[in-house]
């Protein structure tokens, strides 16, 4: 699982209010190299909640991304590189992720997160 797909993704128990960002529990992660695209990275930059971003780089081992970041680093390739490793070259294969409000985990087995619920969750 990308870090991009990890930003998108929160719990939906019922009855959480705060379900996002989920926390990483990083047991295997591995890098895939993935073609540089610079102006991909420009438009999904205001999609990013940032500094879940930073978190979950920092929980899969990587802290290259400063803690904040505004539209202005776009034009730096520095910055665009580290941003495009973080987001579509590190990869959670194995681990869980955790809701931030109950505790819950759900498996991330073979890159794959398993965010079913059980029935009273729903």
């Amino acid at each position: 699982m990308r870090l991009l797909t990890h930003n998108m993704l929160s719990s939906n128990i019922k009855g959480v209010t705060n379900g996002f960002p989920l926390l990483i529990e990083a047991e295997k992660v591995v890098e895939k190299p993935v073609d540089f695209n610079p102006d991909f990275l420009r438009n999904i930059f205001p999609k990013i909640d940032w500094k879940a971003l930073v978190a979950a780089a920092r929980a899969v081992g990587y802290g290259e991304l400063p803690d904040t970041a505004d539209a202005a680093m776009l034009e730096s390739d520095d910055f665009l590189r580290h941003l495009h490793h973080a987001l579509l070259q590190l990869h959670l294969e194995e681990g869980a992720l955790v809701c931030p409000e109950t505790g819950r985990r759900f498996p991330v087995n073979k890159g794959i997160p398993n965010m079913l619920l059980h029935e009273d969750e729903v």
